[in-house]
């Protein structure tokens, strides 16, 4: 059973860098450490212990792409499919109507292999639904068929389109691990050319350095549930094509911080990618760019959207932002 398929059944605190460790350290729910058991249970970190087990399940999507087709938006929201150079591109609705509403780019995860998947499209509905935005959905390809070369400067433009037609609506852009990543490398881009940031920018344990390289990680790797490092970096290499892991198109964490939107983060001590969003975090401020660093002791990879308490307030906090 996938994460995917167990969010579909199942249905912060602010980073003390003086101390090292979330200031408040509030103990996780007792369903967050029943969520976190379920997890372990699961195949995902098997299909990442090894660069083998990940090329594996490339060449099985390569012979059975996944559908990237909205499932589970629920009432009160429409979905128009378009194409916007050469890319799928979904937009999502309130069924009440758009007049006046803000715009969010979601941009989804997945370690560029991995297809939008329906836990996502549930939070795509959820965002347009309580928030009343339009949600725009790029449907970017994946890797090795596509690599960070193209994808991040065409998702910069899509996301350059955007704001042009927004007008003074705001424009959020909002990620999930591997899509916030892609989301910090696309602002960046934009910024380097001269075009205007989006509002803010909401990263759900973002992606940030692909090369996994930092000596705690191995330490977080083995509490960690879902992911670990090998196929992690075999994922990245993938994106990266003809590109260095360190590029910043593949690992924005290397990228510069001047002059970005805005950022609201959130990631958990359970995530071995967490150090990269401790990391962003100081780096971002030191560059002037307001963040948020919303990090919880015990919380896995992309808690925010998972059906727990901490989960809940997450996307609460994510609503309020958007709307």
């Amino acid at each position: 059973m996938s994460v995917a398929k167990m969010l579909s059944i199942g249905r912060l605190c602010e980073y003390n860098f003086s101390q090292g460790k979330p200031s408040s350290d509030p103990a996780p729910s007792l369903q967050s450490r029943l969520f976190n058991l379920l997890l372990g249970l699961l195949p995902d970190k098997g299909q990442l212990a090894s660069v083998e087990a990940v090329q594996a399940h490339v060449q099985k999507l390569a012979l059975a792409p996944a559908s990237f087709e909205p499932t589970g938006l629920g009432r009160g929201v429409e979905a128009t499919l378009t194409k916007m150079g050469g890319w799928p591109v979904y937009y999502t609705t309130p069924s009440s109507g758009y007049e006046g509403c803000n715009f969010v780019m979601f941009l989804h995860g997945g370690g560029y292999i991995n297809e939008i998947v329906p836990a996502h499209w549930r939070f795509v509905g959820e965002m347009t639904r309580k928030a009343g935005v339009v949600c725009v959905v790029p449907i970017y390809p994946l890797a090795p068929r596509a690599t960070a070369k193209d994808v991040v400067p065409k998702t910069a433009e899509l996301l350059r389109m955007l704001l042009e037609d927004a007008g003074a609506a705001e424009v959020t852009v909002v990620g999930n691990s591997a899509g916030a990543g892609l989301a910090l490398a696309a602002c960046q881009w934009l910024r380097d050319r001269g075009h205007r940031q989006p509002n803010r920018l909401v990263l759900i344990s973002p992606a940030a350095d692909a090369s996994v390289s930092r000596p705690e990680q191995m330490a977080i790797a083995a509490r960690d549930p879902i992911q670990d490092i090998p196929g992690i970096v075999e994922a990245g290499r993938l994106y990266a094509g003809a590109l260095d892991i360190g590029h910043p198109f593949v690992s924005p964490l290397n990228g510069a911080f001047r002059s970005v939107a805005p950022m609201t983060i959130f990631s958990g001590t359970r995530d071995l990618l967490y150090p990269d969003s401790v990391d962003l975090t100081a780096r971002a401020r030191a560059a002037g760019v307001p963040v948020e660093l919303h990090l919880l002791r015990d919380q896995p990879h992309n808690y925010a959207l998972m059906p727990t308490p901490e989960g809940r307030r997450a996307r609460k906090m994510i609503l309020h932002a958007i709307a």
